[in-house]
């Protein structure tokens, strides 16, 4: 029982943690990473976990100025270490797609 428990916590614990990183994301990509960041970014949702790592890696080094958002990406991810951003990329992978989403045109508007 105690195992099952700690078990339990640990996982919520770990929900949470991941939550919290990804709230500054959610800004421009969408609350389950359903949206077109700034209208220009590809959905993010369920995208492969080493593509973000590398990516995210990437933008925070300065690397990375896909769609011209190299700036905010790099100024989002500038407080994160390596660990961090694989738990992100982690989160990512595993959103669910949201089901009913409008038209991709809207989500950009």
């Amino acid at each position: 029982m105690k195992k099952t428990l700690l078990f339990g916590l640990t996982t919520l614990a770990l929900l949470a943690n991941n939550e919290e990183l990804y709230k500054n994301c959610a800004g421009c990509h969408g609350e389950h990473g359903e949206i077109a960041a700034l209208g220009q970014s590809k959905i993010i949702t369920g995208q492969d976990i080493n593509l973000t790592i590398k990516q995210l890696t990437a933008y925070k080094d300065g690397e990375l100025n896909k769609y011209g958002l190299g700036n905010i990406m790099q100024l989002q991810l500038s407080t994160l270490n390596k660990e961090e951003i694989e738990i992100l990329a982690t989160y990512i992978k595993n959103m669910k797609k949201m089901k009913n989403l409008p038209p991709e045109e809207s989500l950009t508007q």
